[in-house]
């Protein structure tokens, strides 16, 4: 395979990773990834299905000096990765922007910058998103190499997963997804 067909067969921006039931990495287990970008540098996500129930969004809008209206929802925080986990992104609809976004598909863009937070603590926000402090990253082809060891599963993302199923129903839901029996599953490649 070239390099060239390696690299838009292999891309993965924009695709939900499902971890494998034989994930060891207590971090990961049944993590639910949404990549937002892979080249020849490497990947990075952000799990979307695990709450930090330690942080407060009320609490840590006060440390950044940013007021939070009455009005606002309330705003799970995630754990979106153990790399610079004291940094926050927002995973959202495409309908909110600025010039520091990533539009990651036609859906979703992603925006790590406190104007993104102020928005959100003024209810004036993006209609749908996912706040998460630190992200999953890959070295270059190591995202490939742990594809091919069957520690993850790549299904395509959809907004409903994203941003609308309860965080503890999407591991298995995006499984269901795709027709994949949990009970059945292996973490093992078979060889004939």
């Amino acid at each position: 395979m070239t390099e060239t067909s390696q690299s838009v067969n292999d891309n993965f921006v924009g695709q939900v990773l499902l971890a494998m039931p034989t994930m060891s990495d207590p971090r990961f287990e049944r993590a639910v990834i949404y990549v937002c970008a892979h080249n020849e540098d490497g990947a990075m996500g952000i799990i979307i299905n695990k709450i930090l129930d330690s942080i407060d969004f009320r609490e840590l809008s006060g440390q950044l000096d940013i007021p939070v209206k009455d009005t606002a929802q309330d705003v799970d925080v995630h754990f979106g990765g153990p790399v610079e986990n004291h940094r926050g992104f927002v995973l959202h609809s495409i309908d909110y922007h600025n010039d520091e976004t990533l539009a990651v598909s036609n859906s979703v863009g992603l925006t790590a910058t406190l104007d993104v937070l102020r928005d959100l603590a003024k209810g004036e926000g993006p209609k749908k998103y996912t706040f998460a402090l630190g992200y999953t990253g890959w070295g270059p082809g190591q995202l490939e190499v742990e594809l091919k060891e069957n520690a993850w599963l790549s299904v395509p993302a959809s907004d409903n997963l994203l941003f609308e199923i309860a965080n503890n129903d999407k591991w298995e839901r995006a499984f269901n997804s795709i027709g994949v029996n949990l009970s059945v599953l292996s973490g093992a490649s078979g060889h004939a």
